[in-house]
């Protein structure tokens, strides 16, 4: 029953503007040029790439070919190709039930620099950091106060759930996908207009020298290990969206070739966004790349005294944030798409009833990443606060676990000739059948057992140093 009522995108070019605008997100636009930036540049650029066709493409396809196989949510569909690994699907849906939330949050932050650019204000906005701080730092002496002011985040979070629950509650074909083919050539056209005037800026031809050529000396492993932790989190994997959105998925599209389109996207828009910073942010400086960081610090610190600098300044900065607003959005549908299939599949709820569930849980527990650096910002766990932690938790721990035990259970228990034969179904091929098989059962593995340690080890690090 739960399949000839399952829903599904109307053409192939839905599902892949559905796919890519979940993988294009904040991740894409401010962790990609600052590890480009860290890690030499071209070198970078050239051994992501090399992933992008082998680490990436492998984990994506099988995720997607779970989903389309199934034709379940995350939960069924681990469970149907396996009892066992049952657990590991209510293990994928905890993913996105975390990230959820506090990606809102960041997403209301997005939305408040629109406004300040919009409204003619960015002057205050490029204050080296004082701006931010007393944004999500607000505290109105009470908490009702803090809450309804839009001086502070709460505000601004509401309105960018309420934003994505629009589009989820209207469904597959009549909200995600019409909303994906609306929000992702318009995000296309304005990161090439961004990247291309950020090249006139007097000084940027070094910062391109810079991002564009490979320097070999500056090869390492620590190189290999962020584009491989790039890759991974860029490409929405290991967070059941790509199992649902396959499930969403007609039989009669061509799997592989889909999946191809994806991560041309996906990789295309990491290279532009790196165009459109990179230059940009080395010219600000005097040339220095290691001025480029990462995070919040990027976006809402230093590109608006970068825009600031800039003729025309105050435009460019609109425009880019409008483009930062719809990469969030169209990742934060994906989000809670997952979770409320979740509801319609496991609770049996209509569409309509799981997503104001998601909504009101997002709502309540996005509270605490959105208070976390103002009220409640003493309140910290192992030294973190709310939002870190949350983010700390779904990135570096619960998604390398999620997608290794997914490579076992595909290369070791049930077999990759399961996600060869769907990839085929019909008059489908898979081309790069033998490196996926051999991605999934050697490969990538320890690669994700490298992300995992490195991550754990770092942060054990951080915590006895500081």
């Amino acid at each position: 029953m739960e399949q000839k009522k399952r829903s599904s995108f109307s053409s192939r070019i839905g599902f892949v503007l559905a796919a890519a605008g979940s993988a294009v997100g904040l991740g894409n636009l401010w962790r990609f040029p600052y590890l480009a930036a860290r890690y030499g540049g071209g070198i970078f650029l050239l051994v992501y790439l090399i992933l992008a066709l082998t680490f990436g493409f492998s984990l994506m396809i099988t995720e997607i070919a779970i989903g389309r196989k199934t034709r379940l949510s995350c939960i069924g569909a681990y469970k149907a190709l396996d009892k066992r690994f049952g657990f590991l699907g209510w293990l994928a849906a905890f993913v996105p039930f975390i990230i959820t939330p506090y990606y809102c949050v960041i997403g209301g932050w997005v939305m408040k620099y629109l406004f300040t650019f919009i409204s003619g204000n960015a002057l205050e906005a490029a204050d080296n950091g004082g701006f931010f701080s007393n944004f999500i730092g607000y505290d109105a002496g009470s908490l009702s106060s803090t809450i309804f002011s839009f001086n502070g985040p709460t505000p601004w979070f509401i309105l960018f759930v309420l934003a994505t629950t629009i589009v989820v509650i209207f469904g597959v074909e009549k909200g995600i996908e019409k909303a994906s083919r609306i929000m992702m050539p318009i995000l296309a056209i304005l990161a090439v207009v961004i990247a291309i005037y950020s090249l006139t800026i007097p000084g940027a031809l070094q910062g391109l020298k810079y991002y564009i050529l490979p320097d070999f000396s500056q090869f390492s492993v620590s190189t290999v290990l962020g584009a491989m932790g790039q890759m991974f989190y860029s490409m929405s994997l290991a967070m059941g969206i790509m199992i649902t959105y396959g499930s969403y998925m007609q039989k009669e599209n061509l799997l592989e070739h889909s999946v191809t389109q994806i991560e041309i996207f996906d990789t295309l828009f990491a290279f532009v966004a790196g165009l459109m910073i990179i230059p940009a942010v080395i010219a600000f400086n005097g040339g220095d790349p290691s001025q480029v960081n990462s995070g919040p610090g990027l976006m809402f610190i230093t590109l608006p005294m970068v825009f600031d600098s800039m003729k025309f300044g105050t435009i460019i900065g609109a425009v880019f944030f409008l483009l930062v607003l719809f990469a969030a959005l169209t990742s934060s549908i994906s989000l809670m798409e997952t979770l409320v299939s979740v509801l319609m599949d496991k609770a049996h709820m209509k569409r309509k009833t799981a997503t104001i569930a998601i909504t009101a849980s997002c709502l309540i527990i996005g509270m605490l990443s959105c208070l976390g650096y103002g009220p409640w910002a003493t309140i910290t766990i192992i030294g973190m606060q709310f939002l870190d932690f949350f983010d700390f938790i779904s990135n570096s721990v619960l998604m390398p676990i999620v997608a290794l035990l997914t490579c076992i259970l595909i290369g070791h228990v049930v077999g990759a000739k399961v996600i060869a034969d769907e990839v085929k179904e019909g008059a489908g091929s898979f081309h790069r059948e033998k490196l996926h098989r051999v991605m999934v059962r050697w490969v990538a593995p320890v690669m994700l057992a490298a992300i995992l340690a490195s991550e754990l080890a770092t942060k054990v690090f951080h915590l006895f140093t500081i």
